[in-house]
């Protein structure tokens, strides 16, 4: 559960039922690596030029491609590194430079809900770019294919229980405090005692449901391999596979049941309240410690997109 504004974006578990799952396994890794940024530019540089390889390892730990799948997913990955190279890293430097502009004045939870959309449609269009090559993937994976996807979703759902689902209610509690004072540190640099008991405040008030969220996280993950089967099951066609990606960012995007979400609109309020709570908590010299982290993501993007022209 993200709640801070933070450009360092946790897309395994970001914006509530907007939230783009594993599911979508090809556009998450590439959009985290790109998005997920480091405190080192040397990290992001070496992760994102290595980004086409890092992704196809990735992706292969699900589904086990043959050499024929990987030499053509390889291809469209290069591709779309390229584009979005040139196109998208300048863009978000360029959002990076306006959160500068702001983090040194206090904020509101209209404004972190601005941050979060404007967040989520990069998201989008990245998506739009890659689905011909989601969809061209799709149609070349087998029934023992979705087989190994099945398997790992359940060796990654067991990992989410560990994390997210302790049977101990204090060790739950003392873990979300954890993840929620990493991120926010992550901007600002160490919180002091008084902004980490507003950090524990907000989620012993907080409508998160580690249950709810895993009920949905296993229903995305159920319509994926739906879909998949759907698609081999019939003379499916490119275009068909792409309405297929569109139809399901849809129900990730507002899922089809309806008491989920009720529940992910509070819990997206509910956050970016606490984002603008927190940020006017900051002291002067956290905002100007948060104001440089931006401004060196930003420099690195914009090198890594120079060395693309």
């Amino acid at each position: 559960m993200t709640t801070t504004f933070n450009p360092a974006i946790d897309l395994s578990s970001h914006r509530s039922q907007r939230q783009r799952p594993r599911g979508m396994a090809i556009i998450v890794v590439l959009l985290g690596m790109v998005l997920a940024l480091p405190g080192c530019g040397f990290a992001l540089k070496f992760g994102y030029g290595q980004g086409p390889s890092l992704a196809l390892a990735w992706l292969d730990g699900y589904v086990d491609f043959d050499d024929n799948q990987s030499l053509r997913l390889r291809t469209s990955l290069d591709e779309w590194f390229i584009w979005h190279r040139r196109t998208q890293l300048p863009d978000y430097a360029e959002l990076l430079g306006r959160a500068q502009s702001e983090v040194a004045a206090d904020s509101s939870a209209e404004k972190m809900c601005g941050w979060s959309k404007a967040i989520r449609g990069r998201l989008d269009t990245a998506l739009e770019r890659a689905t011909p090559m989601l969809a061209d993937a799709m149609l070349t994976i087998s029934p023992m294919q979705v087989a190994n996807i099945e398997r790992k979703y359940a060796e990654n759902n067991g990992k989410y229980r560990d994390d997210y689902l302790q049977k101990d209610p204090a060790k739950r509690r003392r873990a979300a405090v954890d993840r929620e004072v990493e991120r926010a540190e992550r901007l600002y640099g160490r919180l002091d005692a008084t902004q980490r008991e507003l950090v524990v405040r907000s989620l012993q008030a907080s409508p998160f449901e580690a249950e709810a969220s895993y009920a949905e996280r296993l229903r995305r993950q159920q319509d994926v391999v739906a879909v998949l089967k759907r698609l081999q099951g019939t003379r499916a066609g490119r275009s068909d596979a792409e309405n297929e990606i569109r139809a399901y960012a849809q129900r990730v995007d507002r899922s089809p049941r309806e008491d989920y979400r009720r529940y992910a609109d509070r819990l997206a309020d509910h956050n970016c309240a606490f984002a603008a709570q927190l940020h006017n908590a900051t002291t002067a010299e956290q905002r100007r410690t948060a104001a440089s982290r931006l401004k060196s993501w930003e420099d690195d993007l914009r090198g890594l997109a120079s060395e693309g022209t």
